[in-house]
């Protein structure tokens, strides 16, 4: 295949961070600096814009290659305006990520090379020549630019020689990238206003509570981000207060204050374990880290001329699942509680009417409500909303292939209540016998113990849905639960034994259930059954298990070998169910844009689409029907869909 390799530096007065890069492509001062390209094998060259463009590029009709491709084909089209197909790009960081390495071109560097040092080079160079100076002015330094020039030529030859040293895209994860580019194409409709309004309301609610911080403490604490505030914490609660504010990170314990620890504190209805006025702090904090004024700040600054954010989706960014991870917008973190009076409260932002008491008790629970309800379609468009019905436990069971899961299966072929009947096995009883307070038990228990889960995250999960019990009673549920799923256990350490074997015998495979492990020596491969291959890379296998390098953490400036995590059951279960839940979302994403219908996002395992208000009926059928029609590879798998018609995006 004829491959174009290149790379842009560009220059401009619009700000890419917070514009975006759609923004940025659009905006009038833009404009290139160089571009560095390659034919094949051939070596770089670079074309300056005070020369004639390369007719070689400019007629090129085969497949153009660049890291965070994107950018190159918007600069393309709204730039130089040379009308390139998309289908022609290839992203060679969605490559990495597909390949469960870093995004980051420096970074796959640094991942793959014994060397860790960080080059900081490139970004000095960007802030030198491509950011305006105070008076608007830019640096036209010639050596400078000679300078970026190769740096852009070095760029394009790592690049190519990072892309052609990795697996290489198949067929149809290039059409998934491409459906996943046209969704970001076509982005979604802000209320731009709402944003605006509540960005405002935001933040005055930011300064009261940190004034609300500082007059508890007595002036010991004046912001909840300071890293004393779980120490002043610490201090003021009793023991089983410290047993919940104790986690573990790499089999080492520690004490933390994040979003569970703090659920959790604040579930406890004991002043001796958690003083009013600490409670309060928790509170604030909770209120402050969940706030929502820079999601609504974002959303507003990202919203195009036709008030609509594009580019909020990187294709398999999710590490060793391949699951699409959401950048700018961050859809994929918006809560899903939404205010039951959208326009109301909307309605008083605009205006600057009091929120409360009336539509919450707090600003931010009531600002963090309307997350979701800012996302609108256009005028004399609705959406059309679907998600999968449980589609974790389905695929959990399913991928087990043990007979004895075809009893869990079975309930969701027949439309049962699955809550009942992982109650009815932990207690003991027929279906029918289940009250409402057991049936929340088997909720709590399906939810919190099917990736291997123990007392701990069934007791986490429980309190976050009301329910409080003994350590020695949660643990009774747990082994109930455990005894009346069998083939979970046993799937469990198929997958564990599978594995192992894997590391121990280079190059040959092991199955357990419907998955494959092969390691080649330096990657720890697992094929699933749509096809689709991921791994854990640069796997170790010594006397505490197995190790890869995980390519969502950081390194530290100072770190001389890229960070690694730890392989266990309960990962590798939890892996394989959210890579094959994402392997049916790509089918439904496929077909749908196949059909000519507008999704407009996919959150996790939910699909948004805009049409006209008259075309909705006809748009949620057909969604339904594509959303449960089981892929061939995934016979036997009973998907159910819910759908629901929207004139603001909702849970």
């Amino acid at each position: 295949m004829a491959i174009l390799w290149l790379d842009f530096e560009t220059r401009s007065r619009c700000d890419l961070k917070s514009a975006g890069v759609y923004n940025y492509a659009r905006d009038p001062s833009t404009e290139v600096l160089c571009m560095s390209y390659a034919f094949d094998d051939e070596p770089v060259e670079t074309w300056l814009p005070k020369y004639p463009f390369p007719e070689r590029v400019a007629n090129w009709t085969g497949q153009i290659r660049a890291h965070n491709a994107a950018f190159e084909r918007l600069i393309f089209w709204h730039v130089l305006d040379i009308p390139f197909a998309l289908t022609q790009f290839f992203c060679t960081a969605t490559q990495a990520r597909a390949n469960c390495l870093p995004g980051s071109l420096e970074d796959i560097g640094r991942a793959l090379s014994s060397k860790m040092k960080k080059d900081h080079r490139g970004a000095q160079l960007i802030r030198q020549l491509s950011i305006p100076k105070a008076d608007g002015t830019f640096n036209n330094d010639p050596e400078l630019m000679a300078e970026m020039i190769r740096y852009c030529e070095q760029d394009v030859r790592a690049m190519r020689e990072i892309s052609k040293a990795m697996r290489i895209l198949s067929d149809t994860e290039l059409a998934d990238y491409h459906v996943n580019e046209r969704i970001n194409d076509r982005g979604v409709r802000v209320d731009v206003p709402l944003c605006e309004a509540a960005v405002r309301y935001a933040e005055a609610e930011l300064q009261d509570i940190e004034q609300i911080v500082t007059d508890v403490t007595r002036g010991m604490i004046t912001s909840v981000r300071s890293p004393r505030m779980r120490e002043w914490v610490l201090a003021r609660v009793g023991p089983e207060a410290k047993k919940l504010m104790t986690v573990y990170k790499d089999g080492e314990s520690k004490f933390s204050i994040d979003k569970t620890v703090r659920a959790n504190l604040l579930a406890m209805d004991n002043p001796d374990e958690l003083p009013a006025d600490v409670a309060e702090v928790v509170q604030c904090a909770d209120d402050l880290w969940a706030s929502s004024v820079a999601k609504f700040k974002r959303l507003a600054n990202l919203a195009g001329q036709d008030a609509r954010v594009r580019g909020a989706f990187v294709f398999a960014g999710g590490s060793a699942t391949g699951r699409a991870s959401s950048y700018g917008a961050q859809v994929h973190n918006f809560t899903r509680k939404c205010h039951k009076e959208p326009e109301a409260v909307r309605q008083a932002l605009v205006r600057g009417h009091s929120i409360v008491p009336r539509y919450g008790i707090r600003v931010t629970d009531v600002l963090k409500s309307m997350l979701r309800p800012a996302l609108v379609p256009a005028k004399g468009n609705v959406y059309v909303v679907a998600d999968w019905n449980a589609i974790e436990a389905r695929a959990t069971a399913w991928l087990s292939a043990d007979r004895t899961a075809e009893d869990v299966l079975n309930v969701f072929r027949v439309g049962g209540d699955i809550y009942k009947r992982e109650a009815a096995g932990i207690y003991r009883t027929d279906v029918s016998k289940i009250t409402d307070e057991q049936r929340q038990i088997g909720k709590v228990a399906i939810l919190s113990l099917g990736f291997a889960g123990g007392i701990g995250a069934f007791g986490n999960m429980a309190r976050a849905y009301g329910v409080t019990m003994s350590e020695s009673d949660a643990q009774r549920i747990v082994d109930a639960w455990r005894r009346a799923n069998g083939w979970a256990v046993r799937y469990w350490q198929k997958l564990e034994e599978a594995y192992t074997r894997a590391m121990r015998n280079v190059n040959h495979e092991f199955r357990a259930g419907r998955v494959a492990y092969l390691f080649d020596g330096q990657h720890l491969w697992y094929a699933l059954p749509s096809g689709r291959v991921l791994c854990y890379p640069f796997a170790r296998l010594d006397e505490d298990g197995v190790s890869y390098l995980k390519a969502a953490w950081k390194p530290a400036a100072d770190a001389t070998e890229w960070p690694r995590a730890r392989l266990w059951k309960g990962l590798a279960t939890e892996n394989i169910t959210q890579a094959v839940a994402n392997d049916l979302l790509r089918e439904a994403l496929r077909e749908l844009d196949r059909r000519g219908l507008q999704t407009v996002l996919h959150v996790h395992d939910e699909i948004v689409l805009e049409c006209p208000v008259d075309a909705a009926e006809a748009v949620a059928e057909t969604l339904v029907e594509v959303m449960c029609a089981a892929p061939s590879w995934a016979e036997g798998f009973p998907l159910r869909a819910e759908v629901k018609v929207m004139q603001r995006y909702g849970k």
